[in-house]
């Protein structure tokens, strides 16, 4: 696929239309957050410690991160099309299973099995390189993903106002009918974007030393690596803080995720406006002194005695700003180092990024206990934004003085 091959809305013989993969990277997402509200209801309800319930968030994360290993490479041989629509009737199917768990294991187990819609979010980035060049896919992946930003904005909102209604399991009900959504029109405008496939695996895994040996590739990796942990960390701890430390309701929880959702929505209008004039490592800069930045003002803040909920989930605007500014570029740089294995560049990449983003998580959730307060998680998000910063300006360095 080129720029110039044409895109017709609900035409599977054709390229997607950008609406279709901001509803397939949105269905990713929304599986992600927005139940997050509802974790204190559901250890209630489960008769579970919150750090257990909480491994609905870690244990999805790191299965996700392995699937992606998979994903890409499967995707690279026998194309975007099959694993996408595959990976959304397994993830309806986990998610009646969510339903239906009368205990925390069994719930653990299916809502481990729904990470398998990572092939949504995975495979959209990869099309979008399969049909430009690196600076303008940076540019339509910022578009993709802003328009994807609108669903984890809402959906904790969502969440806890139907939690507040219905009870925990209505966000399930609505992630299955959203889901089954997606499916019908990702089955009649999804088409085929990968037409340079590898002759069989052993020849493509024969390329994977040439990836795996890029200093450039690994770069990019930290740098989305560590910028995502900064929000996957969020994720783990952010329901805690709200809930134990300043005593949020549900739907107040919903309310105030939807801060990072906002920032993370212009910082992709942002890469979508400026990644081809400004360049994807200068963006990728940018959006981590962002990053970073508002991290350092929030415990600024804290520490000057500004600790409302108000001032700790709204400083994560500005987080939200720069990740949405790093994330595509950072991408764009991992499928451009070589763009014939692009499927498996964006899986390995999303694979180290969520890995990490895991292990974040976890240790968010472990870490927050009565009486610790917000600060076991700022000082993680903090560290792991300086990473972040570090990492490409590793790249930056390396491209500046060896031309690499």
């Amino acid at each position: 696929m080129t720029d110039s091959a044409p895109v017709r809305f609900l035409d599977r013989t054709t390229p997607p239309h950008i609406a279709t993969l901001v509803l397939l990277t949105g269905t990713a997402s929304m599986s992600m957050t927005m139940f997050l509200p509802s974790l204190p209801n559901m250890a209630s309800w489960f008769q579970a410690e919150y750090w257990i319930v909480q491994l609905s968030v870690s244990l999805y994360l790191a299965v996700n991160g392995l699937l992606q290993i998979v994903v890409g490479p499967i995707s690279d041989r026998y194309g975007r099309r099959p694993v996408i629509l595959a990976s959304l009737v397994l993830f309806v199917l986990a998610t009646l299973g969510t339903l239906a768990a009368p205990t925390i294991e069994l719930f653990l187990f299916f809502r481990m099995c729904q990470s398998v819609v990572v092939a949504a979010l995975v495979l959209s980035r990869a099309a979008v390189r399969d049909m430009h060049g690196p600076e303008r896919a940076a540019s339509m992946i910022g578009y993709v993903t802003m328009g994807m930003a609108l669903v984890p904005m809402i959906a904790p909102m969502v969440g806890g106002a139907l939690d507040a209604m219905f009870g925990w399991q209505a966000s399930f009900v609505f992630m299955l009918v959203f889901a089954l959504a997606v499916l019908a029109l990702s089955w009649s405008d999804l088409g085929e974007t990968a037409t340079n496939r590898p002759a069989s695996f052993r020849a493509q895994f024969a390329q994977y030393p040439e990836l795996l040996s890029s200093r450039r590739f690994w770069g990019y990796c930290a740098a989305a690596a560590f910028a995502s942990g900064v929000f996957f960390a969020f994720l783990g701890g952010a329901p805690f803080v709200g809930a134990q430390v300043y005593g949020l309701s549900a739907a107040a929880l919903g309310v105030y995720f939807g801060f990072p959702a906002v920032g993370y929505a212009l910082g992709n209008f942002l890469s979508g406006r400026y990644s081809v004039r400004l360049g994807i490592n200068r963006m990728v800069f940018y959006g981590a002194a962002i990053c970073l930045g508002g991290l350092l003002a929030m415990g600024a803040s804290i520490l000057s005695g500004l600790n409302h909920p108000a001032v700790f989930f709204g400083f994560f605007f500005f987080t939200g700003i720069g990740n949405g500014m790093l994330l595509p570029n950072a991408t764009s740089g991992m499928l451009s180092v070589r763009p014939r294995l692009a499927g498996s560049a964006s899986g390995l990449g999303g694979a180290i990024t969520i890995g990490g983003g895991a292990a974040l998580s976890a240790l968010a959730g472990a870490l927050l206990v009565p009486g610790s307060g917000p600060w076991p998680l700022l000082v993680i998000m903090i560290a792991t934004a300086f990473a972040s910063l570090l990492s490409i300006l590793y790249v930056m360095w390396r491209e500046r003085t060896l031309g690499l």
